[in-house]
């Protein structure tokens, strides 16, 4: 790798770091920001009854990315800049609290190496380019989701829907290498042929088989891919997907109700197509299917 490419890679790499630190704060509170939402208005529809005059609750206190500060979940130490290091900090505290010793979860250095890495290949790849901080940021967006559904089961729009918006942008634009016709029409059928299959599935079973933010996560993989590679993508997710729920149905790790969330594994397809291109990720899947 020459110097130059090395280095702007490096440079990603360390930006990677920095937002997988950041992406660890929205990974665990945006659900509770849209929990906390949800309540509010179901709160303030009941309410419209309540007879005036009734006592007003007490507004609740401020939380949301910024506020309140990074704190141990056990003792509610406020982390200090030096303890808030991407994964330096973790390995200097020795995976604990510096105040009372509790034990910090795996996940936060796994992320944010994760993201440096992924940030990394971007740089290597496309060069410290507008095409690069597309894919950057597409990389940031598929892991913070994939987190957020294993956790939660939600894919909130406020993340699928600037990715697809995104996508479509990021063609218009010429970053990345789809044209803005097929990045729109793969945009719409990706969108399409998942709402069909969930309610060809609710008419058969009565159930609902997936959540509508996996067809607006599978709109926005065909906003960036284009609607060619959809067959390979879909193909992928549901076979992993499928071999995943089965492996966790025999270790009995299924949650209540026997699912698994879809969207980890539509990420997972998006990061393949990304590294090896989506016709090498459909014939991998052919390949391991045909006797």
């Amino acid at each position: 790798m020459p110097p130059e490419v090395w280095w702007g890679a490096s440079i990603a790499g360390v930006l990677g770091l920095l937002i997988g630190s950041f992406l660890n704060v929205v990974i665990y509170r945006l659900p509770r920001m849209l929990e906390r939402q949800w309540e509010q208005e179901v709160a303030e529809y009941a309410t419209r009854a309540v007879p005036e005059g009734a006592a007003a609750q007490a507004p609740s206190e401020p939380f949301n990315l910024m506020l309140p500060r990074s704190h141990c979940q056990a003792c509610s130490h406020q982390l200090r800049w030096y303890e808030n290091i991407p994964v330096l900090s973790y390995v200097a505290l020795r995976g604990k609290c510096s105040s009372c010793g509790a034990s910090i979860s795996m996940r936060y250095p796994l992320v944010e190496l994760l993201v440096g890495s992924l940030f990394f290949y971007c740089g290597e790849r496309f060069g410290l380019s507008a095409s690069g901080m597309a894919w950057a940021f597409f990389c940031a967006m598929l892991v913070t989701m994939a987190f957020i559904d294993w956790d939660t089961t939600l894919l909130p729009d406020a993340l699928t829907l600037p990715l697809l918006w995104a996508g479509l942008l990021a063609s218009a634009a010429g970053w990345i290498e789809v044209s803005l016709q097929h990045s729109v029409v793969g945009a719409a059928a990706g969108y399409l042929s998942l709402w069909l299959v969930y309610w060809a599935f609710k008419l058969a079973t009565g159930k609902e088989g997936m959540g509508y933010g996996d067809f607006k996560l599978f709109a926005a993989l065909g906003a960036w891919f284009g609607w060619p590679a959809l067959v390979p993508l879909i193909l992928m997710a549901s076979v992993v997907g499928a071999c995943v729920g089965i492996a966790m149905k025999f270790a009995s790790r299924l949650r209540a109700g026997g699912y698994v969330p879809f969207g980890p594994f539509l990420v997972g397809a998006g990061l393949a197509a990304l590294f090896l291109g989506p016709d090498t990720v459909q014939r991998a899947i052919l390949g391991a299917l045909s006797p």
